[in-house]
């Protein structure tokens, strides 16, 4: 499938789906804008939407709150099926995701493959999730008493997810929700909003949830942003993206008149430190693709390289070799790994941090001519922790690398920024990697592997200005429940 049968068709599995996405019906938004979703590596263009209005998000909140109470009243069974059934869609359907993935946004073929590998495992874990719940029983101070305390959905979530890896973060949050009994609506972003949003909801109509349980809102912003999230019916709003936007998203869900819930997965600024005694092959490796996959365009990315002095140039030499030899340019060639960066925006503040680190003092070790959209591989040398380009997150393919005076210079460097999210260590001493990682404050860090990493069934999530909750496994019950504490008197 090529990027123009994509643009004149716009369907999946030979259904059409330019559309929103509204309790169970496909039909035009009520917006006078539309959306042309274009292939940031070509600009052809892949679906021409029909954009939401607030109408839209108030009717996709209220069929959501009409269906969520059959919903959880479903045995545990039938939700698990359908959650399997999805998983099963997905794997069938490997290939045409794949291809829309790559057209839409601008995902190279490796990259594409394992989001969908992502998004099945997060939905076969979710399938565990109804027979996984459960209350507790406690003696009460009070005589006859007994208390009970029930885990029940929290009701409606709100999903708003990000472009970089539109099918799983959106998936990370709609399948947990739906198998504990919630129902859900998907905001995507507007750069990804087949991806991020229309395909899954076409894959849970196959899948056999119920009309009204799934929503999805094509929208910008700044025009139901608010409403998206300020809207009486959702107790929990779960957000993907950048640190500033997820901080007004939290504010505004905390501070106005309809109190809710948020988990909030945000930036991120990885460190991968190689100790003196590190097997510098492997850290070589691990650095490569934890910078450049997907062209940096992920929260997990490697963005400081931290090398111990004894082994900096040895690294540096090695590393700055291998990263030449990163294959870029069109994200749907086989091989390739760095592909475009996903709209202009993001190119030009890309080339104002390559301009920025050199203004600072920052050298260039490896760099390139950008071409359309695509920003070949960037290495940054002479790096100090004031520069922004180690401060800041990069989102591009680009990375710092910094000379650590020793472990303890080493643990500082890795400290010393706002983000919180993933981070690695490279050693051969296993017991001195987790020393180290346990003084890394972060909500993540790999001993021996690169940053970018994510199983279904264990915790994801951040600290500091990373975000807030965790997802997976038994976090994500936990985010997608609530408590309810039931007292029981019995008179005699």
């Amino acid at each position: 499938m090529t990027a123009t049968d994509l643009g004149s068709s716009a369907t999946f599995a030979g259904q059409p789906v330019a559309s929103q996405f509204i309790d169970g019906q496909w039909r035009e938004g009520r917006s006078d804008r539309v959306l042309t979703d274009t292939n940031p590596f070509d600009d052809s263009v892949v679906a021409t939407i029909r954009l939401a209005s607030a109408q839209d998000v108030d009717a996709a909140y209220t069929a959501a709150r009409a269906a969520q109470t059959g919903w959880a009243a479903t045995a545990p069974a039938e939700r698990a099926t359908v959650l399997r059934r999805a998983a099963q869609i997905l794997e069938q359907r490997r290939a045409e995701i794949i291809d829309w993935l790559v057209a839409e946004s601008g995902s190279t073929r490796i990259k594409a493959d394992t989001e969908v590998s992502l998004a099945i495992g997060i939905t076969q874990e979710a399938a565990s999730f109804p027979s996984r719940v459960h209350g507790s029983i406690f003696d009460s101070n009070t005589p006859n008493r007994e208390m009970r305390v029930y885990r029940k959905p929290i009701g409606v979530v709100g999903v708003i997810s990000p472009w970089n890896f539109p099918l799983h973060l959106s998936q990370r949050s709609v399948a947990p929700a739906l198998a504990l009994g919630n129902a859900a609506v998907i905001k995507p972003a507007s750069d990804t909003p087949v991806t991020g949003g229309l395909l899954i909801a076409r894959i849970f109509e196959e899948a056999g949830l119920p009309a009204g349980v799934l929503s999805v809102v094509i929208g910008s912003g700044s025009e139901i942003g608010d409403a998206f999230v300020e809207h009486p019916v959702p107790r929990l709003i779960s957000f993907t993206g950048s640190t500033p936007v997820g901080k007004q998203v939290g504010a505004v869900a905390t501070g106005g008149k309809h109190l809710k819930k948020v988990a909030l997965e945000l930036g991120g600024n990885a460190p991968l430190v190689v100790l003196d005694d590190a097997d510098l092959d492997a850290a070589v490796e691990a650095a490569v693709t934890g910078s450049f996959l997907h062209s940096g365009q992920i929260c997990m990315a490697v963005n400081r390289i931290i090398v111990q002095a004894p082994v900096y140039d040895d690294f540096l030499d090695r590393f700055t070799r291998a990263a030449q030899a990163v294959s870029y340019g069109d994200p749907s060639a086989d091989g390739t790994l760095v592909g475009p960066v996903v709209n202009d925006s993001q190119l030009k503040g890309l080339e104002e941090k390559i301009e920025q680190a050199r203004d600072a003092g920052a050298r260039v070790a490896l760099g390139g001519e950008i071409d359309g959209r695509v920003v070949p591989p960037h290495v940054f040398v002479d790096v100090t922790s004031d520069m922004e380009i180690a401060r800041e997150e990069i989102f591009g393919p680009m990375v710092a690398v910094l000379r650590a005076d020793d472990e303890a210079h080493a643990l500082e460097l890795a400290n010393d920024h706002e983000f919180g999210l993933s981070s690695a260590v490279f050693t051969q001493n296993i017991d001195r990697g987790l020393q180290f990682a346990h003084r890394v404050e972060a909500g993540m860090t790999f001993i021996n592997e690169m940053t970018v990493q994510d199983e279904a069934h264990v915790a994801f999530g951040g600290e500091r200005n990373s975000g807030l909750g965790r997802f997976n496994g038994e976090w994500a019950i936990e985010e997608f429940t609530a408590d309810h504490t039931i007292g029981v008197t019995r008179l005699v």
